[in-house]
């Protein structure tokens, strides 16, 4: 047993430093190569890098690398599905990069984006869930997971070949974009982010299998290392590379670990998000109104276009606060998952 929590732990470790390093570098990097963005929060007049989730994509792919490479030189031996590891990785890869091509479509001038401005400019919003698409090719070439799935209430169904060939794309495509909706804030994606995929890394550590234990271990250690750099005061912006990474990377475990169940009920904060987005037809900010004492109101008063002005509405908020709020809403539904399988509804 404590062999086998080596496997976990030293990919884990190696993840956590290779995406330190990577944050580090791509900090810099970004800055020269103008791929930045304002900090709206601020009373100053603040610019960071952006595009931070090229970094974390790094790190699980180190990680990963890091595991196979030490069950081929008997460092110790590899129980997980190669094959799997090496779809999940090329499907992150390629749904990074589709972020990053969004996150360097900047402009010289700052132009508005959402009701703000902004110098990026972005995908336009239908090349967004259409490029994400690639992100599934390498899950269903592979066939991964499982067709039959224990949906929540309903019981067991099983899915067929409409499972790898019509509910990996949309999985992937939705994730991907509907994570991507909930930000503005220093800290609020990434540590949801990190509260949910412990929260699969702990479900597939008493009900999964070895690989989701594996890949959520992984992207864990990725995700907690992004969020010393991003937490409030923000070093360094998330980009829609790392919200398509995590996004995917969350869906990719969820089908391999086949927990795809646990997966719907902790995302459920998401899909609540593009709801409230769905109300303005996406064409409203998630930040607040920065107040002299630092705290922030709603933008739109008593209307509700995301979880951060139900957020505000609830009392003026510092920015940490704001986030803090959020993983807290983010831990709710984990432990809301675990209720329900528990209780055998899961």
């Amino acid at each position: 047993m404590a062999g086998l929590h080596l496997t976990l732990i030293i990919p884990a470790f190696i993840t956590f430093i290779a995406t330190v390093v990577a944050v580090k570098f791509v900090q810099s990097y970004m800055l020269e190569a103008g791929v930045t963005s304002p900090d709206h929060n601020k009373k100053k007049h603040v610019i960071l890098p952006s595009s931070g989730g090229i970094a974390v994509a790094f790190g699980v792919v180190f990680g990963i690398l890091a595991y196979i490479f030490g069950g081929s030189f008997n460092i110790y031996y590899p129980i997980a599905n190669i094959d799997y590891l090496f779809a999940t990785m090329l499907s992150i890869i390629l749904i990074t990069f589709v972020g990053f091509l969004d996150d360097i479509n900047v402009s010289k001038k700052l132009v508005k984006t959402t009701g703000m401005q902004d110098y990026r400019k972005g995908l336009k919003q239908w090349q967004k869930p259409l490029f994400t698409l690639i992100g599934a090719v390498p899950l269903m070439a592979l066939n991964a997971g499982i067709s039959t799935i224990d949906m929540p209430i309903i019981g067991m169904v099983n899915f067929g070949i409409i499972y790898p060939l019509i509910l990996i794309p949309i999985a992937v495509m939705v994730a991907a974009n509907v994570f991507n909706l909930l930000g503005g804030f220093d800290g609020i994606a990434s540590g949801s982010a990190t509260v949910a995929v412990l929260g699969m890394l702990i479900y597939s550590s008493l009900y999964g299998n070895y690989n989701g234990a594996l890949l959520s271990a992984v992207l864990f250690a990725a995700v907690l290392a992004f969020l010393f750099f991003d937490h409030y005061p923000a070093k360094i912006l998330t980009g829609d590379s790392f919200t398509y990474c995590v996004g995917a990377g969350i869906v990719a475990i969820a089908i391999i670990g086949s927990m795809e169940a646990f997966a719907i009920v902790i995302f459920f904060p998401w899909f609540i998000e593009s709801l409230l987005h769905l109300k303005s037809r996406f064409k409203t900010t998630d930040l607040g109104k920065l107040q002299p004492n630092g705290t922030f109101k709603p933008p739109y008063g008593k209307k509700i276009y995301s979880w951060t002005h139900l957020i505000m509405n609830l009392k003026p908020m510092k920015e940490w606060q704001v986030s803090l709020t959020m993983w807290s809403i983010e831990a709710c539904f984990v432990l809301l998952a675990f209720g329900l399988k528990l209780a055998g509804l899961l």
